[in-house]
């Protein structure tokens, strides 16, 4: 991928999280391409490191939820990086229990609904899909709210979130992950609200199927992942730029999804009913 000739952030240090593969993978390319030095987290060190291998940037493994984890990745990376501009909060999950560990990603055929679903998963989730974003926010933004004014009124620090249209809408088949997703647009809705007008910019990447490892092992929702057509992360990560240019908030890969959003704000019952309709036909596909 080639930088673009002025990059839009050219010169900005940038942390992505989760970027072993996947959205995370794309958004770090993306960032490196519009001339950012980037910093690539993920669990998986060797992922991490190819990544890091790909966009010149520096591999910083480890657990971006904990707290202490979260403080090591911002620790090191602002060692490396001089300052972080761009926070790209990444990572996420969709948990169901596993036989070998309690824990595991994706949505496995077998897997016991979401009322079965046992508190470590929810509490995992929760870890990764919400709290991961408070913590990185809680040593970041004071932060950039003692920077001056950028000029042109460029932001002091960005700070994005990459949630999903569950939680916009909800995801069938999972409370937690629905939970979660709808917790961290919330948060970064708040973020927005409260440090918007001072200089932090906010953003939540918000799109529907995605042809990643998470998507293909949704079984019978992949489908309904896929419906309006499931896209590469690369074309995620093009959404994202384009937010970028227009100052959005959210950013919708899929255009529908706004429709969607909008149907269920005005019309929560028959938006609801259309979504009963949708849990049926999977019920019947089990």
């Amino acid at each position: 991928m080639t930088p673009t000739p002025a990059g839009r952030l050219a010169g900005q240090g940038v942390v992505v999280t989760g970027a072993g593969r996947g959205i995370g993978r794309a958004l770090a390319l993306r960032a490196a391409a519009e001339g950012a030095r980037v910093v690539v987290n993920d669990l998986d060190e060797e992922h991490a490191a190819a990544v890091a291998a790909e966009v010149g940037g520096v591999a910083v493994p480890g657990d971006a939820a904990t707290d202490e984890g979260v403080r090591r990745v911002v620790a090191a990376a602002t060692e490396t990086l001089g300052a972080i501009d761009v926070y790209l909060a990444n990572a996420g999950i969709d948990t169901t229990p596993d036989a070998g560990t309690g824990l595991g990603d994706g949505l496995a055929e077998g897997a016991p609904t979401s009322l079965d679903t046992p508190d470590a998963a929810w509490a995992r989730m929760l870890e990764v899909n919400v709290m991961a974003h408070v913590r990185a926010a809680r040593l970041l933004v004071p932060g950039w709210l003692e920077r001056p004014e950028g000029p042109d009124g460029a932001p002091r620090g960005r700070f994005v979130v990459t949630a999903s249209a569950a939680g916009l809408l909800t995801m069938l088949g999972s409370a937690p992950y629905s939970v979660t997703k709808h917790a961290a647009v919330g948060f970064a809705e708040w973020l927005s609200a409260t440090y918007g007008a001072r200089g932090v910019a906010v953003q939540a990447i918000c799109p529907q199927g995605v042809r990643t490892a998470m998507l293909e092992n949704s079984g019978p929702l992949a489908a309904l992942l896929s419906r309006d057509s499931a896209l590469e992360p690369e074309q995620v990560a093009d959404a994202w730029t384009v937010a970028l240019d227009e100052g959005r908030f959210l950013v919708l890969p899929h255009p529908e999804v706004a429709d969607y959003y909008r149907m269920r704000a005005q019309d929560t019952d028959a938006w609801l009913g259309g979504m009963q309709r949708l849990q049926a036909k999977l019920d019947r596909s089990v």
